[in-house]
């Protein structure tokens, strides 16, 4: 970070003029691209000004300061980056954009800068950590690209070196710290795994939709009003070019926003129901327009569509206590009673059929692997129910009584995750939900006074 400098040394700028020199220094495109689009020529703008008595302060937070320099600087990487053209009518919500990024980096580093010196550890990424990150970015945006070429295209577009290196080392630190901090606590159970294949199991039927997008939550952008008006830039920016993938990345407030926006394959029933309303009618290719849900705007791309499989599969195994169908009330009452009994004996599949042979007459055995619509309507309920591992209450048919045991679910077709992709998606989740709560917090405590 450019050392910070006394308020007093800074003269008044008004918005008016920033703005305008925003839009004359601005309208090179991104350098941001989708992998399968070429990367268009640089554009040279105007070299920034020089830094002096034009500069003002656009905010302090704490007893730091953010200046006018900086909130121009970002301005012009945000655009830049995400390939967003800059207008009169979405200027305003490209600057409130910048400022708030800079405000919450501001309070990130302070935060760093705080437990480095209360733990005596080094959290801030230095700066060889920094010139990798770099260097991976380049090549990510083009495979003969370095780090020094991607510096030189933006200072080429008036964006200063230390700009973005700044952004790059608060952002991969505080990450880093995140990580460090909380990921070797975060536990992510057997159980949440098998409720999570349960619940692609169920939806396996249902119509599937690959799908990326963009959230502003309307707390953080200070309103629903604001919100929508902002994700109606967003659209109209993106139908004239701007890739959907940078613009998630600069403007999302979801967990996606590091992978570009992608949420991969969802089902319905695992977004709000205005988003699986919208995803009903849209055209793979399409890109919806803003849709509003309780807190915030959602914009999403619809990539591709697929109907759902037939079903799901399911692997039994059962014990059986044969009974003719008209069986009398107290040979019923036995059978149950008896199979309630071994029930808890049976701990997982692989010790359901030595524990069924110490009980006489019981009959236990393995179903194989079956499209649960093809089970018996009895049977059909309770594999549906039951998650990878447990045992159904006694069910009657008119062979008898009988416990299955669930030993896996997946969905027919292929395509679902493995169990450390699950693992890894859920993990992801729970540390982007509390770095967004750590940093919610901070900004909370902080002293912020914008200008």
């Amino acid at each position: 970070m450019r050392p910070a400098r006394s308020v007093k040394t800074l003269a008044a700028a008004g918005a008016a003029s920033l703005i305008a020199l925003a839009m004359a220094s601005l309208g090179a495109p991104a350098f941001a691209q989708d992998a399968e689009t070429a990367a268009p020529p640089v554009v040279a703008a105007p070299a920034a000004p020089p830094r002096g008595l034009s500069e003002s302060v656009a905010a302090v937070v704490n007893d730091d300061i953010v200046s006018s320099y900086d909130l121009m600087q970002r301005m012009r990487l945000l655009m830049i980056s995400s390939g967003v053209q800059p207008t009169q009518e979405n200027l305003p919500q490209l600057e409130q954009e910048a400022l708030r990024s800079l405000i919450d980096e501001q309070v990130q580093l302070q935060e760093l800068r705080r437990v480095e010196k209360a733990q005596k550890i080094t959290i801030i990424s230095t700066d060889k950590e920094v010139d990798d990150q770099i260097d991976e970015i380049a090549k990510g945006n083009s495979a003969n690209m370095t780090g020094a070429q991607l510096l030189a295209q933006l200072a080429a577009q008036g964006v200063g070196a230390e700009t973005f290196r700044s952004q790059i080392r608060i952002d991969s630190s505080w990450q880093s710290w995140i990580s460090g901090r909380y990921g070797s606590r975060l536990r992510v159970g057997e159980d949440q795994i098998k409720a999570y294949q349960r619940r692609l199991a169920e939806s396996a039927s249902k119509p599937q939709y690959q799908v990326s997008e963009v959230f502003i939550d309307a707390v953080r952008v200070g309103g629903m009003e604001t919100a929508v008006n902002g994700a109606t830039q967003l659209v109209a920016q993106m139908q004239q070019g701007a890739p959907f993938p940078a613009v998630a990345r600069q403007f999302s407030s979801a967990a996606t926003a590091a992978n570009g926006g992608d949420a991969g394959w969802i089902s319905p029933g695992e977004m709000p129901p205005e988003v699986d309303a919208a995803l009903e009618e849209l055209r793979p290719g399409q890109l919806s327009r803003p849709i509003p849900v309780r807190d915030g705007v959602y914009i999403i791309y619809l990539r591709d569509k697929r109907a759902g499989a037939k079903t799901a599969l399911v692997d039994l195994k059962q014990v059986a206590y044969p009974l003719a169908a008209d069986a009398t009330a107290q040979q019923v009452e036995a059978a149950n009673s008896a199979l309630l009994a071994l029930k808890p004996q049976i701990t997982s599949c692989s010790t359901l059929e030595p524990a069924a042979s110490k009980v006489d007459g019981l009959v236990a055995g393995d179903l194989g692997e079956a499209e649960i619509t093809d089970l018996a309507p009895a049977f059909q309920a309770a594999a549906t129910a039951l998650e990878i591992g447990q045992v159904s209450d006694p069910i009657r048919t008119d062979a008898g009584l009988h416990l299955i045991a669930v030993c896996g679910k997946r969905q027919s077709g292929g395509g679902a995750p493995t169990h450390d992709q699950i693992e890894n998606r859920l993990r992801g989740q729970q540390l982007a939900l509390i770095s967004k709560r750590y940093l919610r917090d901070l900004r909370n405590s902080a002293t912020i006074e914008t200008r």
